[in-house]
């Protein structure tokens, strides 16, 4: 047996895998995954930057915005760390590589200027990331993300419940209900993609193989709107889907795919497009990718100046 099938057969009998027993092929897979993993967690720590900076954030609510932000920054470090060990150079992923190159969901690639996207975030994407990564932490193979999942899990709990305590607060007026549909007239459709491409669109999958996680992503949509659309609904706001007795599943009312404006943050339901044409928006990514790349990147900017000014005054 090659050394790839000795892997996958331990895999399989539920074994756990170290960095220096991976095969080639597992290692790959690692470091694909372990990338979308953490850009994703290092672009949500900006998510809330906008309406934070310019006071849209309700008092009660900001540190706990500010904690969140925190704990981003921590999961992206495990994350990156995770694929140092693995051989990958993190500095040139950190700080050479094209913003269009990064590998978060698209819908991070917008910008969020109301209190009620920052409480939808929480509810919505929060919640998607939630049911991903906690997928992995109960199944994956990979005994290091394993554990350093353990901590991630929790605080990803702890996101999910301002998104529910932020959301809910609003929706108690009229007003906030207005504000909380607006946003989730766009966020909820965003969000739906976060999960990736249906599964009848996979050949084959791998990660399942591996046991880099245990579920598709249509099973992991499902289990989010299952979350989601009866909380939403409870609280008087209408959502694109509906429970479907025949089907024993939440489906949902519009086509998807279907087209995207992304500077009017809207989505065109008579639209229907190909997957091909929403795989190429996700390339060429969202119009605030490069500005939030390049905003994380600025403090870095900034103390590589301060270090060469303090340099040269004593060399001086």
């Amino acid at each position: 047996m090659t050394e790839n099938a000795v892997l996958l057969a331990r895999v399989q009998a539920g074994q756990l895998i170290e960095a220096d027993e991976v095969s080639e092929e597992y290692r790959q897979l690692l470091i694909e995954t372990l990338t979308i993993t953490a850009d994703t967690e290092l672009l949500g720590a900006l998510m809330h930057y906008d309406n934070l900076y310019h006071e849209r954030v309700p008092e009660p609510f900001v540190g706990t915005l500010l904690a969140i932000t925190q704990d981003e920054f921590g999961h992206a470090h495990i994350a990156y760390r995770l694929l140092e060990d693995l051989g990958v150079d993190i500095d040139y992923l950190l700080w050479e590589r094209p913003a269009q190159r990064f590998k978060h969901p698209y819908a991070m690639d917008m910008l969020y200027t109301t209190f009620a996207e920052s409480a939808l975030i929480g509810f919505l994407q929060d919640r998607a990331g939630f049911h991903l990564l906690g997928d992995v932490y109960r199944t994956t193979s990979y005994a290091p993300w394993k554990r350093a999942l353990a901590k991630v899990d929790r605080e990803e709990v702890f996101h999910m419940r301002f998104g529910e305590r932020a959301v809910t607060m609003l929706a108690r007026s009229p007003e906030g209900r207005q504000q909380l549909q607006r946003a989730l007239d766009w966020m909820f459709p965003i969000t739906v993609e976060w999960f990736g491409q249906p599964d009848h669109l996979k050949r084959r999958d791998r990660q399942l193989e591996f046991r880099l996680k245990s579920k598709t992503n249509d099973q992991l949509r499902q289990d989010w709107l299952t979350e989601v659309v009866p909380f939403l609904t409870r609280l008087g706001l209408r959502v694109p889907a509906h429970y479907d007795e025949a089907q024993d599943a939440y489906v949902l009312d519009y086509p998807f795919p279907c087209r995207f404006l992304p500077e009017e943050k809207r989505w065109d339901f008579s639209s229907p497009v190909s997957w091909e044409e929403v795989r190429a928006r996700w390339r060429q990514r969202g119009p605030y990718n490069e500005y939030l790349v390049q905003t994380l990147r600025t403090g870095r900017t900034l103390l590589t100046a301060l270090q060469l000014q303090a340099a040269g005054e004593v060399s001086q």
